[in-house]
């Protein structure tokens, strides 16, 4: 095709939400994990892009909402990131079945179905061609799976995270409620803190800034947008240490 990746080594933060069945907002829709999971193999296959996916377990279970009815946090996190190990073995089944060599590792020990969360092995899998999904988060309560694509991503050295939402673009307000919200393409890193914006929590932004680590937030429902973000499309928003939105 004659195409180049703007990035060699990415990381791809998915939340829960993207799996599930949009009919009820909750469990996993198969039919958008395998479109997923056929986008994430052509990226490797045909961009030679080096692939880790961090997945979010928000369609099965969110820590903070139990909290919220009272349960204790830390117990409520860690039923979160056991979500998601159900989210990224499913993902990985679909990568598979689509002939995508694919290893899960995990933040929490969990030996008989995954490999344990070990840098320099992920990056060996990586370098051998296959895609690697990190799950259970970061293995601590109290920090997201935002923050778990910031840190897995300084930790292998990877050029990006690439951040799949629904919307896809970074408003200067919710456009639901405010009417006269505007698309931001570009902004820093410190404008995402200073200005409250919902990019990421404010722990995996100030972690981005800290090691010059740009994200690019963009719609991954629309099908072939993991490919056009790669190329450096304008498809969302980046958010960068060099890249400040003008006013």
């Amino acid at each position: 095709m004659g195409e180049a990746s703007r990035y060699d080594r990415v990381v791809l933060k998915l939340s829960g939400e993207v799996f599930a069945d949009t009919t009820t907002g909750s469990g996993i829709d198969a039919a958008v994990v395998q479109r997923i999971a056929e986008e994430v193999a052509a990226a490797n296959t045909e961009l030679g892009v080096e692939i880790a996916v961090v997945v979010g377990g928000g369609n099965i279970f969110r820590g903070m909402p139990g909290a919220e009815r009272g349960m204790d946090r830390a117990r409520a996190d860690y039923m979160g990131m056991l979500a998601t190990v159900i989210n990224a073995l499913a993902l990985q089944d679909a990568l598979e079945g689509v002939g995508q060599p694919t290893r899960v590792q995990t933040a929490i020990t969990m030996a008989q179905i995954a490999e344990p969360y070990i840098p320099r092995r992920a990056i060996r899998h990586l370098e051998k061609g296959r895609v690697v999904v990190f799950a259970a988060g970061t293995g601590n309560p109290y920090f997201t799976t935002d923050t778990t694509a910031a840190l897995r991503a300084a930790e292998i050295g990877a050029a990006a995270i690439l951040k799949g939402t629904h919307s896809g673009v970074v408003y200067t307000a919710d456009p639901r409620t405010d009417p006269a919200a505007v698309k931001i393409e570009k902004l820093s890193h410190f404008d995402v803190l200073a200005r409250g914006l919902q990019v990421m929590d404010s722990t995996a932004i100030t972690f981005c800034m800290d090691n010059e680590l740009p994200i690019i937030v963009f719609d991954v429902s629309a099908p072939g947008n993991i490919h056009r973000a790669l190329l450096g499309e304008p498809i969302g928003t980046l958010v960068s240490s060099e890249t400040v939105e003008a006013r």
